[in-house]
């Protein structure tokens, strides 16, 4: 099983998080202004990379905070975890 370190709890079963997405994806800064088609780019069209990748990841089975979490997409290794925005360039 997977485990995730929440940085607030500790390394807890991938069971407890709930995936958020890729982490350098931005939501709509004005989600009211923003057109179908646009809304439609940013929830469905997402590289689906293999290798390292940032996320972010709710433990909302534990603290319910969202955590960003560097993983090996290809292996499901945890690398790094941290708050958001703050993981150690890569």
């Amino acid at each position: 099983m997977m485990l995730i370190k929440c940085p607030h709890c500790g390394a807890r079963a991938v069971t407890e998080f709930t995936y958020g997405g890729a982490a350098e994806i931005a939501r709509p800064a004005d989600p009211v202004g923003v057109s179908d088609a646009q809304w439609t780019d940013y929830v469905y069209m997402r590289d689906n990379p293999r290798g390292v990748h940032d996320e972010v990841w709710q433990h909302s089975a534990g603290c319910r905070r969202w955590i960003a979490v560097r993983r090996n997409t290809l292996t499901h290794d945890v690398i790094a975890t941290a708050d958001p925005g703050k993981l150690p360039h890569r």
